[in-house]
Order: structure tokens, then sequence, then C-alpha cells
């Protein structure tokens, strides 16, 4: 689903001093891979995306703070939330040079799900620490609490915000932000985010979740209502929770200067640092989307192998069946394959160290792809298959509604599900259009 999006608000490609800003960034290593899943396929996938357009230089925030708004922090007490992503293009850290800039004081930093370097893997709490490096504290906001509290905040003058996000729903590094959007306001405290582009560009793709959904579910998988594919930055999401809600957030947000809505990743110009441990790459991110609400049943999508989301499968199914009902289909931007896999490996996964049989994805064409819809496909289909076997789990929040989750017990068609999805983004659309910060293409 290709969605024409208004022309932003501020150009990113001249900022004024009021919203310019530069950014610091942490070369504070790279997870290892957990040990290879035993896999055999029984046809080999071979992707061929075609070639992405030449990379645009894009500046992250984070560098744009540094050369043109250092005002904003210049002699104040700041904390940091952040981890591994937050680098400018030649690979330095943002803690590295926040830390040591004459004119800026780095007091406190705050890390996410997975850690500050990224090598925590989903779901484990982290406790609080001393970071080695710096000497500073490093507040956990993935453990006894996911906000900072006032403890965390005393003697703070200004909170900044730099991560990469991958753009789903459903991934934590937005919400670890909005909920620190909260605590700042409460205490009076500026927050500035430092913008990094959307990975997987500024598309939309459903179910947009309704407001008490956020209660079905955890709040740092869905803080605030947004479709799963939001097609936002964190700085854009920030402006449209602080606007619609209310926060009252003293929020500046410091583009990322020459990038636009068109442009993936790998059309930036920037490094690649996997966000978290089974993000391993750019077509990762996009199929994260889709198969995340396959993970509240219990299929495994290929955590505990080499390639996490890429697969769709449990020890019950019949991938030779479940591949004929996917191919039906004929989804675009994407092939299917039988495989077998074992999902081997630290860290959460559906049937660890069990024989999975599904189907393995490729993304052929990643403008075509919908990886939303591919993902409903399957879970409509395998419940037709498996209605005894396959559980629904916490799905209410994950589809965003009480209507989706009975419209796939019942069997409708993905097509008409997804249909009244994309009637529920566009109106969401236009509602966010006065908080885009870049140009379409």
């Amino acid at each position: 689903m290709s969605i024409s999006l208004p022309v932003r608000i501020a150009a990113a490609g001249a900022l004024t001093a009021a919203v310019a800003a530069t950014a610091v960034s942490l070369s504070y290593g790279q997870r290892t891979p957990s040990p290879a899943a035993t896999i055999a396929h029984i046809a080999p996938v071979r992707a061929t995306p075609p070639a992405p357009r030449e990379a645009q230089a894009v500046t992250p925030g984070l560098e744009v703070l540094l050369r043109d708004s250092l005002h904003l922090v210049r002699g104040k007490r700041v904390g940091l939330i952040t981890n591994h992503t937050a680098v400018t293009p030649d690979g330095r850290s943002a803690i590295d040079l926040l830390h040591q800039h004459p004119q800026v004081r780095l007091v406190a930093l705050f890390g996410p799900e997975h850690g500050i370097r990224g090598n925590v893997d989903g779901g484990a709490h982290i406790a609080s620490q001393r970071d080695a490096r710096t000497g500073l504290t490093i507040h956990s906001l993935y453990g006894a609490t996911q906000r900072p509290t006032p403890a965390m905040l005393r003697g703070i003058d200004v909170l900044l915000f730099d991560m990469q996000d991958i753009g789903a729903r459903a991934y934590t590094y937005v919400w670890t932000m909005t909920m620190a959007m909260e605590e700042a306001a409460k205490a009076g405290i500026p927050f500035i985010v430092l913008d990094r582009p959307n990975p997987v560009t500024a598309r939309v793709e459903g179910p947009l979740m309704q407001f008490e959904m956020r209660n079905r579910g955890p709040l740092i998988t869905g803080h605030f209502p947004v479709p799963l594919r939001h097609g936002l930055t964190a700085g854009e999401l920030a402006r449209y929770v602080n606007g619609e809600y209310r926060l009252g957030t003293r929020l500046t947000v410091v583009p990322a200067d020459g990038w636009r809505g068109g442009d993936w990743f790998d059309e930036t110009g920037l490094r690649w640092i996997n966000p978290s441990p089974n993000i391993r790459t750019l077509d990762a991110a996009l199929s994260f989307s889709g198969l995340v609400m396959l993970e509240t049943t219990n299929l495994n999508v290929g955590r505990g192998t080499e390639a996490p989301f890429s697969y769709v499968g449990a020890p019950y199914v019949d991938g030779d069946a479940l591949l004929r009902r996917v191919r039906a289909y004929g989804l675009p931007g994407v092939r299917f394959e039988r495989a077998e896999w074992t999902p081997r490996g630290s860290g959460w996964m559906q049937f660890a160290g069990r024989r999975c049989h599904g189907v393995r994805l490729a993304i052929t064409d990643r403008e075509a792809y919908q990886p939303v819809l591919t993902a409903l496909v399957f879970l409509v289909e395998l419940r037709k298959m498996y209605p005894e076997q396959l559980g629904m789990g916490s799905m209410r929040q994950m589809l965003g509604s009480e209507w989706a989750p009975a419209a796939v017990r019942a069997g409708e068609d993905p097509r008409s599900i997804f249909a009244r999805w994309q009637q529920e983004d566009a109106q969401w659309e236009r509602s966010i259009a006065p908080y885009r910060l870049y140009p379409a293409e």
C-alpha cells in the first residue's frame, strides 16, 4: 500500500536555529548473533530485491544538534536516553560526543529494552548500573520501571532522546520515549528528540490501535494509538502524541537533515547497526511490522534461526498445505518456500529445540510488499487449519481492536479485514499531517 504523504512542516534541509540540533553517538559494541539454528530448506529461497536508489547524504539529528543548535544544551545538565544505534555517520557515539564536549554537562544515561549497548535479549529485565567508560549512572527503563522516576530526573536540566527506531508499533523504543516525555512534562524538564529516519519509509499499514486497547497489552508495545506499521520517525511520533494527547511536554525535535519519506535506510548513506538482537537486516525490520503479531500466538517466526522474521511455522504445521494456501493469494513483493527449522540459541523463542515446519518468506520487491497483509493471511489460514492448536494469545492490542480478532476467529477473508484497516489508516493519516516533518519523496 503506497500512501501519498503531505509536505513536511519544517524542511529538514534548511533548519532554523529553533529546531536544529546536533547529536552524539555511541561506538559501544555490536551483538554477536546467537548460534545458528539447524535449518533444512525444502527449496532454497533466493530473493532478488531491486537495487536501492542512489544513497542520499542524511545527517541525523545528533550531528545537526552539535553543528547548528548547541544552544539547546549549552551549559545544561543533560540526561540522555539512548543506545548503541545513536551514532554519527562516521561511527562516533552520542555518549562519547556529549560526554567529551566542553560546553555540555552529560550527567546521566537512560537505557531501553536490549540495554544501552543493544546486546540484551528481548523481554529481559535490565538493572541500572554504572557506565564503565564515562562513570555515569545508566538508569534502566526496562527493569523495575519503564519510565524515569523523580529521583532519576533530579539534577537534570534537559532530556535528550536518540535511538534508531524501526517504524513498528510493537517495537518498544518510541514508547520508552513517550513515557519519558510524560515524566519530563511533570518535572518541567524540556525534552529534545534527535531524530533519525524511519528505515522502512513513511508508508502506513494497519491495524490502527484503538485507544482502549493500550490496556489489553503492555504499554511498552502500544502506549498510544498508531498503526502497526506507523510510517513516522521518532520525532514525528513525539510531535503527534504531544499535540493530540496534550502531554504538555516542552518538546523540540531536531530533524534528520536530508531524509525523505520515500527513502529506505540503505538509501540514506547511514551505516546499518542492528537496533536489537533479532533485527539484523532491513528486510527483518520491514517484516517485523507484520510478523510480530504472530508472536502473540504459538508460532515461531524465525527467532532462534539465522534469519529472524522470515519464517512462519510450528511443530504441528503441515508446511506443504500452508504453502499452497498462502501462495493462492498472489501476495505482491514476496516469495514463499516450504522450510523446516529448529530454533536454537539464547533469549525467548517459541519451540526452542523443537523441529518446526512451515514457510520461509523472501522479499522480492519491498515497494510492493505488504508485511501486515502478508502476516494476516498467515494468521487467518493457520487459524482455519488449526482452530484448536493455534492460540490467539494477547492479540487484541496487536490487532488494535475487538472486531479484528473476532473477524480472524470467524475466518473472514483477510483482504476484507485489511480493507477496513486501510479505511482507518486513511483517516488517521489526515490527523497526523500537521506533525509530519519530511517531504514524501
